[in-house]
């Protein structure tokens, strides 16, 4: 028994200095994440991981299901296909030609209704109802200074941030964007119960709107910036301006920091399917128009599409444009490999979504699983 009593009072004793240090040190965030992700065998964000946090329901309207196409499901995955997703862990593969599903597999358990993490492609949503705002009126323009909203931000270089820069990755901040640190703020913000705080601690230290990096922070950031505009909650502000109308067949998720302060993680976390999330794309595609009704600002959804910088033509309003087999393909793209890939000449809409992706070398960079995708669609619509 005294050996006992022993073993627990030094196991006891140093896990309670520990989890102090967390809280003097402010890091305290690093307990949520043990229990959610590292505890649980992962080393960043995983698929289905919105079900360790607290989410909000974003309730869907009447259903609008997807047509069959004529030739649904006519065509196999090629050998290529099949051996990247048997190497990557797609979950979902689907092509959507001329608005109708023309081929759609799911695996590894999952199916058409399976909810997985939409992780970054939640940033072309935010964007979007940044383009609702200002068509609402609620939000005067691209131009209008951040400090309006956030007077944190209304002295030196921060003056200059306009939320167009947030939507476009050009605010300058001191953001970090690495997903595998225990100790970035990106990391922190994942787990943290107070996003707010976090981005309002950031310091603006490159003159804004000069030059794109990407930085989830600045989406969280706007979506704040939307809420203050509209005095409403932003997964209400889905609910009403996108899902509903959009007819998306099954509610959503969108995970929150906390319960007491009730602010979405506005540049990841959507629970969804594939064929929901294509619905996205294709308003883009159509250019905010859905069955007959102008949903967004067909201008702000071309400004959106096209790139704000010459020195990066691979982002412009929340969306990546990539240039690729002589074709021009815009698209939502988050952590660990989700797509939803846009052709607009040819009427095609691709999405996978999986546990992984090929490794690149840089946040932002191109990975070689995204060609694949789209190649080996390209080839089974011939």
């Amino acid at each position: 028994m005294k050996i006992l009593k022993k073993l627990f009072k030094w196991l006891v004793i140093p896990l309670g200095l520990i989890i102090a240090l967390l809280y003097i040190t402010d890091t305290d965030y690093l307990i949520k994440a043990v229990r959610t992700i590292y505890a649980k065998g992962h080393t960043t964000a995983y698929l289905e991981d919105y079900k360790e946090f607290d989410n909000q329901v974003i309730d869907n309207g009447t259903p609008q299901p997807w047509p069959n196409h004529i030739d649904y499901n006519s065509v196999k995955e090629t050998e290529k296909l099949n051996k990247t997703n048997d190497a990557l862990g797609t979950i979902a593969y689907v092509i959507i030609k001329n608005d109708s599903i023309w081929f759609e597999n799911y695996y590894n358990g999952f199916d058409e209704d399976s909810k997985s993490n939409s992780f970054s492609m939640a940033k072309s949503y935010v964007s979007g109802l940044m383009g609702k705002a200002i068509m609402e009126g609620k939000i005067k323009s691209l131009d209008q200074p951040v400090s309006d909203y956030f007077s944190e931000f209304s002295e030196g270089l921060a003056a200059k941030m306009t939320v167009g820069d947030l939507s476009s990755m050009s605010s300058g901040t001191n953001w970090d964007e690495a997903y595998y640190s225990p100790l970035s703020i990106t990391t922190r913000a994942y787990f943290d119960d107070n996003l707010e705080k976090v981005v309002l601690g950031l310091n603006v230290v490159d003159e804004p709107g000069q030059a794109f990096k990407y930085a989830s922070g600045d989406t969280q950031m706007l979506a704040m910036v939307i809420e203050k505009a509209t005095g409403k909650k932003l997964y209400d502000y889905l609910t009403e301006s996108f899902w509903k109308p959009l007819g998306c067949e099954n509610a959503t998720l969108w995970q929150l920091d906390s319960e007491e302060h009730d602010l979405v993680k506005a540049y990841c976390c959507i629970a969804s399917n594939a064929k929901d999330f294509a619905r996205f794309g294709k308003l883009y595609k159509d250019y905010g128009k859905w069955n007959g009704k102008q949903l967004l600002d067909s201008a702000f959804v071309a400004k959106s599409i096209t790139p704000r910088f010459k020195e990066s033509p691979e982002y412009g309003y929340g969306w990546w444009l990539k240039k690729h087999i002589g074709k021009d393909f815009f698209m939502m793209r988050g952590h660990l490999g989700q797509y939803v890939i846009v052709q607009p000449e040819d009427n095609v809409i691709i999405v996978r979504l999986g546990h992984q992706k090929n490794p690149d070398a840089l946040v932002g960079s191109w990975s070689e699983d995204i060609s694949v995708y789209i190649e080996e669609a390209y080839k089974m619509l011939e």
